[in-house]
């Protein structure tokens, strides 16, 4: 094993090299939320690919493959479905925008007093998203280095917060294109191909497994259903993905380069499925599905590639902790505690901006270090984050960028009945149950279309000042920050 600690030694030592590099890059308020919104296609392809592809999408995709066979690929699956979703129609207006936050977009769109109660909503969503990207270091430090589940989690956690604390956006950029290459070669080009050899190809397998396994649908419709509600509208709105739109230099790269991202999503959930369909011959009765993972890897890759593909799995989740960790940030400082201060900052004070938003990383970055010490259920946590978002926030946004006729009066209403419905009926059915998203999304479209309807139209004025953002014009950061040369 020593030759897999120093290949794992290395890639965290590189991740905390760059995130130094990106501290002399991120000096204004832009460069170190959105990278300069200067990202071309490849850098935004593989910044996005890495930051959807998390733990979850490796050691539970390979899990639901162990536990389901091919159809196990439908949860990432729907994720990389989302991103295309979101690529083709609507990032290019996102882009356009020049907003931070989706709370601010919220605001824009419907003339202010949303942006609060939507950013609280989606504060809880990042966080828990961060927390249960945290606890997935306890699984892969214990392969590595059989430490305890806290240290794991301490050790995991704070490189993420020194790298994504020092240069924002431009930190985490650099070091999620080093993991995406980190989770290609080590998951796509290594471990996929040796898992089905040593499985004794696909036709061992299928002459090993149940024909379930070889379904498409065998994971059952209504879960496949469920999944899209889920995560497939869940990547249409969340703060983590739209921070990353916001990095994207012009329409086309938001657009093309996201498509890219979407598309590889596709590849990376069936070879997830496969791996872990080979994992189920190799391993017929394991305590946990999620333990295919990190045994596959353990016992049947050679030393050094061990390594390597131990660091994809870590890559996975350090890419989605630190875009989750970022976002939860940005949202505490700019869409809660600056407006619950009242504070409006002179644009000129820029390295007070830089500043107060570190600041909040290194905060948010020990919270949700205790959060996942304290945490046992990742999954729950997950559902209830996933659930408050969706059922929350995805009819006021897309309705706010699909219908004129939306108030800012339909979008609390639809915010906060559709998030009461959520936590409601997750106490009554289970938080594991389908239910609470299904019909408090329903009850926030109610809500939306009913309030709006029964309210005066929101005022013309913003509506134009709306149309001009989305055409890319009326941008305040044209008079404020100064895009700076190309390097």
């Amino acid at each position: 094993m020593a030759v897999d600690y120093v290949v794992i030694a290395v890639y965290l030592a590189g991740m905390l090299a760059m995130g130094w590099w990106g501290m002399r890059r991120a000096r204004s308020k832009s460069e170190f939320l959105v990278a300069g919104r200067r990202l071309g296609p490849a850098l935004y392809s593989g910044t996005m690919a890495a930051i959807v592809l998390g733990g979850a999408s490796t050691i539970g995709g390979v899990g639901l493959g162990y536990q389901y066979g091919l159809s196990g690929a439908w949860m990432v699956f729907t994720i990389g479905l989302g991103l295309l979703a979101l690529s083709v129609f609507f990032s290019a207006r996102i882009a356009r925008l020049k907003v931070y936050t989706v709370s601010e977009m919220l605001d824009l769109r419907y003339g202010g007093r949303a942006g609060l109660i939507s950013g609280v909503v989606m504060w809880a969503y990042t966080l828990m998203l961060a927390v249960t990207s945290t606890i997935a270091y306890a699984t892969i430090f214990d392969v590595l280095f059989d430490v305890p589940r806290t240290l794991a989690i301490v050790l995991g956690g704070s490189i993420v917060v020194a790298y994504s604390t020092l240069g924002g956006m431009w930190s985490i950029t650099l070091t999620d294109m080093v993991q995406f290459v980190v989770k290609t070669i080590g998951v796509l080009l290594l471990l996929l191909p040796i898992a089905v050899v040593k499985a004794g190809g696909f036709s061992g397998m299928k002459a090993e497994l149940p024909t379930s396994y070889f379904d498409p649908l065998g994971i059952g419709g209504e879960t496949i259903f469920t999944y899209v509600l889920i995560y497939t509208f869940g990547m249409l709105i969340g703060q983590d993905i739209w921070q990353r739109v916001f990095t994207a230099r012009s329409d086309r790269t938001a657009r093309w380069g996201g498509t890219v991202a979407g598309t590889y999503c596709l590849v990376y959930a069936l070879a997830g499925a496969v791996i872990g369909t080979a994992a189920k011959v190799l391993y017929p009765k394991l305590g946990s599905p999620d333990d295919a993972f990190a045994t596959i890897v353990k016992d049947e890759l050679p030393v050094g590639v061990r390594g390597l593909v131990l660091a994809a799995a870590l890559a996975a989740v350090m890419s989605t902790s630190s875009g989750a960790l970022i976002a939860c940030a940005t949202v505490a400082n700019n869409d809660i505690w600056s407006r619950l201060r009242g504070i409006v900052r002179p644009s000129a004070q820029e390295h007070d901006e830089v500043r107060g938003n570190r600041a909040f990383i290194l905060l948010m970055g020990v919270a949700v270090i205790g959060t996942a010490i304290a945490l046992n259920n990742v999954v729950e946590a997950l559902t209830v984050a996933y659930n408050l978002l969706v059922g929350g926030l995805l009819v006021p946004i897309l309705g706010g960028l699909l219908w004129r006729r939306g108030t800012v009066q339909g979008a609390l209403a639809a915010v906060v009945v559709g998030g009461v419905a959520v936590i409601g009926l997750m106490a009554a059915y289970g938080i594991l149950a389908n239910e609470p998203v299904y019909y408090g999304l329903l009850a926030s479209l109610a809500a939306y279309a009913a309030v709006s309807l029964a309210t005066r139209p929101t005022d013309e004025a913003v509506l134009t000042a709306w149309r001009e953002r989305l055409a890319g014009r009326g941008n305040p950061e044209l008079v404020s920050e100064p895009v700076p040369a190309p390097r």
